[in-house]
């Protein structure tokens, strides 16, 4: 019984030894870390508020500290078509 089992377990640990080295293991880890870690000195490309500036931005910050904010225009987004074939 015990000579069966020897038989078994040296092929396994030769086998385990045959496999290659994974030069990449743990790099997903740490693409992810990576990528949800706050830099905290970021650098600055382009204009900082996109579409914006920083004159709009405290205007309309005044406008809403003296409760003269400005309505947003509603806009008509979906059409409602009706229809169907009934009998003839």
């Amino acid at each position: 019984m015990r000579c069966s089992f020897l038989f078994l377990l040296v092929p396994a640990a030769m086998l385990g030894a045959c496999t290659p080295v994974d030069t990449g293991f743990g790099e997903a880890f740490r693409w992810n870390n990576a990528q949800q870690t706050v830099n905290l000195e970021p650098v600055q490309r382009g204009p900082e508020m996109e579409g914006g500036s920083g004159q709009r931005a405290a205007a309309a910050v005044e406008r809403y500290e003296k409760g003269e904010v400005k309505e947003p225009v509603s806009l008509q987004t979906t059409m409602t078509v009706s229809g169907g074939s009934g009998p003839r």
